[in-house]
C-alpha cells in the first residue's frame, strides 16, 4: 500500500514514462493527468489516470484533487513535465504568436498545477515540486527565442516558489535536460549522434531523488541532466 502520492505531468510522454515507472517502482501512488480527448499513450500499469486540461485553471484543480484523494497517500510531491518545443527563425522572424504559445505550453501548466498543489503540499506536512526547464534556458540557440524565453520562465518561477515556501516545508527544485534520447528525439535527428543524448530513465533517477526524502536539504536547485549533449 503506498504511503505517499506524486503527480506527474506529462507522464505519458518519452520523459513522463520513464519518471512514472521510476515512482511505481519505488512504491509511490502515482497521479497522472490526460489530456481530455485522448489521443496520448496510456499511462503506465498501477498509476493513476485523471482526464484534466493543464492549460485550464479548472482542469489542474481536477488533476490536484484526485492526487490528493487518498489520505493514506497523501500527496507528497509534484513533477512538473508539461511542456514542448518549437524552432524556427530569428526574433525578427519569429511571430508573436509562436512566441506566446511557447510560453503558454510551458509555463501556464507548470504554475496552475503547482498553484493548485501548494495547499496540499504544506497541509500534508511538506513536500517537493520538481520542474523541468532546459539547457536553453541558461545557454540559449539561435532560432528558439520563445523556447529559451519560456524555459527560462519555468527555471525562475521554480526559484520563487523555493523562497516562498521553504518556511512552510515545501522544496522546489528544477532540472536543466539538453537532448534526451526518446523516439521522437531521435525521428527529428536521425543523423545526430545519439549515445551522447541522455537516456529518460537517468533523468528520471534524478527526479525521483529529487522529490523523495533523501534530498531533503536541497531546495532552489537548478540540476543539469546534459549527458554529453
Amino acid at each position: 500500500m503506498a504511503e505517499r502520492t506524486v503527480l506527474v505531468t506529462g507522464g505519458t510522454g518519452g520523459l513522463g514514462g520513464a519518471v512514472t515507472a521510476a515512482f511505481l517502482k519505488a512504491g509511490w501512488r502515482v497521479v497522472v493527468p490526460e489530456r481530455e480527448g485522448g489521443g496520448a499513450p496510456a499511462p503506465a500499469a498501477g498509476s493513476v489516470r485523471v482526464a484534466a486540461d493543464l492549460l485550464d485553471p479548472a482542469g489542474a484543480a481536477r488533476a490536484v484533487a484526485v492526487a490528493a484523494a487518498e489520505p493514506a497517500a497523501p500527496l507528497r510531491a509534484v513533477v512538473n513535465l508539461v511542456g514542448g518545443y518549437a524552432s524556427g527563425g530569428l526574433v525578427h522572424e519569429t511571430p508573436i504568436e509562436e512566441f506566446d504559445r511557447m510560453l503558454r505550453i510551458n509555463l501556464r501548466p507548470t504554475y496552475l498545477v503547482t498553484q493548485a498543489a501548494l495547499p496540499h503540499l504544506v497541509e500534508a506536512g511538506g513536500g517537493a515540486v520538481v520542474c523541468v526547464s532546459a539547457r536553453a534556458a541558461v545557454a540559449p540557440f539561435p532560432g528558439a527565442a520563445g523556447y529559451a524565453t519560456a524555459k527560462a520562465a519555468v527555471l525562475a518561477f521554480a526559484n520563487a516558489v523555493a523562497v516562498e515556501y521553504r518556511q512552510r516545508g515545501v522544496r522546489c527544485n528544477t532540472v536543466l535536460p539538453s537532448v534526451i534520447d526518446t523516439p521522437a528525439n531521435r525521428a527529428a535527428q536521425p543523423d545526430a549522434d545519439h549515445r551522447r543524448w541522455v537516456p529518460p530513465a537517468e533523468i528520471a533517477a534524478v527526479i525521483r531523488f529529487l522529490a523523495s526524502d533523501e534530498s531533503a536539504p536541497t531546495s532552489g536547485a537548478s540540476i543539469p541532466v546534459y549527458g554529453r549533449a
